[in-house]
């Protein structure tokens, strides 16, 4: 039986040969993004501006969505609503009100505690607690230490596991990923919370394992073909690992499809930028950390071994297939 393939074998793409158009590209929509992050901002969760945290018990497990939307029409801010173990308590956090007095809090708890009781017969009010703008802060730096130091070593395997060109550019193309993400953020004001860091660390996980098998073709066809010019060796790499980018891009994103179309609001957020995340980083694997290479002015080894093929093939579809 023949395996799937969604790349024909012995493709010959020219990418480097539209890398100044990526180039451009890339510039163009990192300059949108972070005009974007600072004319709109980002839609800061309860987790990372503070807010009221209500936990309500159910006569049986309610439907999340539903209780989602009643929340919503209070008017009372962005509702996020988990369960945990008991499926008929729901933990449901809203952004503090615009008032800092306690009586404020009070209304807005016994407002909504009051509506839920009608909606759902045999809801109660458990109890609610205060997330202070402190431990909000905490988590903001918190989570920027995450994403920094996730880069910072990445950058740094590739240096010590390549050549310092490579740990360069492949902090360049995770930049440039995080960027789009957050200019994602900003445009559809879709909440900004924990969950989206999640998503963030797993973009760069993803991001960085397309990018590591690239550049191990790379370094390996450097090593190979000594007398090949860079701009082959780059566009032939990038050939050989084709198949397997697409192949590994398409069942992601099929099983991703499948949870932002089935996962509610909950899910959303997350999904959405799992999505971009793997597209763009499919996208700067290919055009951005690739192509930066040459820029950077990485050369193949100029002396061959004993054995090593000094004349290069280039990738193409034989003759009389």
């Amino acid at each position: 039986m023949r395996l799937l393939k969604l790349v024909p074998d012995n493709t010959n793409l020219k990418f480097v040969s539209l890398r100044k158009w990526a180039f451009g590209l890339t510039i163009l929509l990192s300059l949108a993004a972070v005009g974007l992050v600072f004319a709109k901002g980002l839609n800061m969760g309860v987790d990372f501006v503070g807010g009221v945290l209500i936990e309500e018990r159910f006569a049986t497990p309610p439907s999340i969505d539903a209780v989602r939307t009643e929340v919503d029409r209070l008017g009372v801010g962005e509702a996020s609503i988990q369960s945990f173990a008991d499926p008929t308590v729901l933990s449901i956090r809203l952004p503090i009100p615009e008032s800092t007095d306690e009586g404020a809090t009070n209304a807005l708890v016994k407002k909504v505690a009051d509506d839920l009781a009608v909606k759902f017969p045999g809801a109660t009010f458990s109890k609610y607690d205060t997330i202070s703008g402190k431990v909000s802060d905490e988590l903001i730096s918190k989570g920027l230490l995450a994403v920094g130091l996730a880069i910072l070593g990445i950058g740094l395997f590739a240096v010590v596991r390549f050549e310092w060109q490579f740990g360069v550019s492949t902090v360049v193309a995770i930049v440039h990923d995080l960027l789009m993400t957050l200019g994602f953020f900003a445009l559809t004001q879709f909440e900004f919370d924990l969950n989206i860091v999640a998503a963030v660390l797993t973009i760069v996980s993803y991001s960085i394992n397309d990018k590591i098998v690239i550049d191990d073709r790379i370094r390996e066809n450097m090593r190979r073909y000594r007398k090949m010019d860079m701009r082959e060796i780059i566009d032939l790499s990038v050939n050989e690992t084709l198949p397997r980018t697409v192949m590994t891009s398409v069942t992601i994103l099929l099983a991703l499809t499948a949870m932002l179309v089935l996962g509610g609001h909950v899910l959303r957020g997350f999904t959405a930028a799992m999505i971009l995340g793997i597209v763009v980083g499919t996208y700067s694997s290919i055009y951005v950390s690739s192509s930066l290479l040459i820029t950077l002015g990485l050369r193949a080894e100029p002396e061959g071994r004993k054995g090593d093929r000094d004349d290069a093939e280039r990738v193409g579809p034989k003759a009389g297939r």
